[in-house]
């Protein structure tokens, strides 16, 4: 089994981090869809990450479709059972989500040239990723200090928020700052020191 696409993605981090929690065993492929462009390509003509590519050749792509697969084969979830846990757990999911999407919004706009940019556009996606943050700060200051959403063990809302507040870091840190964001920083800090996440290092 084969995980194509770059950690800075965090998308395919939240994926093979979920993959390495979840016990399933994967080859992890490196390429950009920018510099390895062809290569993605020949694997799967979308050029979309992460891409599983299962051990029969079958091709997957989004992130969260590939971890209910990788749940399905260890019989396993990264997700609480009771209704309720799992509705709060789904909210933070799509937070965190919503800031990486804007996250990664922010990133190509301004890889355009300045003239080329939409300061109004560029406020709006600002704004949106600033309003996800404090809603995860939010959610957070009422969780149980050291420990984890959903119990003793890192569930997918723990690690897509901590992915998720990483790339913040990397590529917006101006628009949300650490200090603004203590206990997510924090919480994101604690994360990042486990196993999995030190295995698969953002950068």
């Amino acid at each position: 089994m084969q995980l194509i696409g770059m950690l800075d993605s965090p998308y395919v981090r939240r994926t093979a981090i979920s993959l390495r929690l979840l016990g399933i065993a994967f080859e992890h492929r490196p390429l950009s869809v920018f510099r390895n462009f062809d290569e993605v390509h020949a694997i799967n003509p979308l050029v979309k990450v992460p891409t599983l590519v299962c051990d029969d050749g079958f091709v997957l792509v989004d992130s969260t479709l590939i971890i209910d697969h990788a749940e399905a084969l260890a019989n396993r979830r990264l997700m609480p059972d009771a209704a309720d846990a799992r509705r709060h757990a789904l909210r933070l999911i799509g937070v965190a989500l919503a800031a990486c999407e804007k996250a990664v919004q922010v990133f190509y706009e301004r890889k355009r040239t300045p003239e080329r940019q939409d300061p109004d556009w560029t406020s709006r996606i600002g704004g949106q990723l600033r309003d996800a943050c404090a809603l995860l700060e939010e959610e957070l200051r009422g969780a149980t200090p050291d420990a984890w959403l959903s119990g003793a063990s890192l569930s997918q809302a723990d690690i897509t928020i901590a992915v998720a507040w990483g790339f913040a870091q990397l590529v917006a840190s101006d628009l949300v700052p650490a200090g603004e964001y203590p206990t997510l920083h924090a919480f994101a800090a604690r994360a990042e020191q486990t196993p999995e996440f030190l295995a698969l290092p953002l950068r």
